[in-house]
C-alpha cells in the first residue's frame, strides 16, 4: 500500500485503492482542510465529503464522473465554502445533520442521524453522530470486511486528541463520551480514521491517550 494520507495544499491527491471503494484524498483552502473523493469500483459512483475549498481543484478531481452525494460533516465555514459550486456543476445532494443544516449556504437535500447509512453505488457508509464540536457533527464508517474499518471523523476526531470544543466542559465531555461509546468502544484498533485537517490516523495509535485526553480536558 502507497496511501499514507499526508498531502499538502497545492499538492496531488493520496489515493487509496480498497477492492470495492477508491478513496481521494485532496488537501484544500486556507485552513488545510481534507476533502475525500468516495467512488465505487462496482459502479463508478462517488459522494464527497466536504466540499470545504478550491472548488477548481475539486472538480477536478471529480473530472466527468458522477458524484451522487456531497456530505458536510458540520457546519463551520471551512468546511463548505466550495459546495455551492461543486453542488451547481454535479447536481449532487447536500447530505448533513439536521442541527446543522441551517448554517450551510444552501438547502440540504437530506438530513441524517446517527445509525443511518447513505450509499455510494452498492457501498454503505454508516453515519456517526458525535455531538460536541457543533451540535450536529457525523462521521461517516465504511466497513470494507477483509479490507478494514475507514471512518471519515470531519472535526470530531484528530491524532492527538478530539475536536475543539473551546474549553467548554459540557462539550468536552459529549464530545469525548461520543467519541469513546460510539468509536473506540465498538471498533478495532485498525481502523483508520480520515480526519477534516491533518494527517490520518487509526484508532489503536490513538486509544492508549484517552485517559490523557480525559484528565486534560481537551
Amino acid at each position: 500500500m502507497t496511501y499514507t494520507g499526508d498531502v499538502q495544499v497545492g499538492g496531488p491527491a493520496d489515493v487509496r485503492e480498497l477492492p470495492a471503494l477508491t478513496i481521494c484524498k485532496l488537501a484544500v483552502g486556507p485552513y488545510d482542510n481534507n476533502a475525500y473523493l468516495l467512488r465505487s469500483t462496482e459502479t463508478g459512483d462517488g459522494l464527497l465529503i466536504d466540499a470545504a475549498a478550491d472548488s477548481d481543484r475539486l472538480l477536478a478531481l471529480i473530472a466527468d464522473q458522477p458524484v451522487g452525494s456531497i456530505v458536510t460533516t458540520h457546519q463551520h465555514g471551512d468546511h463548505w465554502q466550495a459546495l455551492e459550486q461543486v453542488t451547481k456543476v454535479t447536481g449532487a445532494q447536500v447530505i448533513a445533520h439536521p442541527l446543522d443544516a441551517p448554517a450551510l449556504p444552501l438547502p440540504v437535500g437530506r438530513t441524517v442521524e446517527n445509525g443511518d447509512t447513505i450509499a455510494v453505488g452498492p457501498i454503505t457508509l454508516e453515519v456517526i453522530h458525535l455531538r460536541g464540536h457543533t451540535p450536529g457533527s457525523i462521521a461517516l464508517l465504511y466497513d470494507g470486511g477483509a479490507a478494514g474499518q475507514h471512518l471519515f471523523t470531519g472535526d470530531s476526531l484528530f491524532p492527538g486528541g478530539v475536536g475543539n470544543t473551546w474549553k467548554d466542559p459540557e462539550r468536552f465531555n459529549q464530545l469525548y463520551n461520543d467519541v469513546v461509546e460510539r468509536v473506540f468502544d465498538r471498533l478495532p484498533d485498525e481502523t483508520w480514521v480520515y480526519p477534516g485537517h491533518g494527517k490520518d490516523t487509526t484508532l489503536g495509535a490513538e486509544r492508549p491517550s484517552l485517559p490523557e485526553w480525559k484528565a486534560r480536558g481537551w
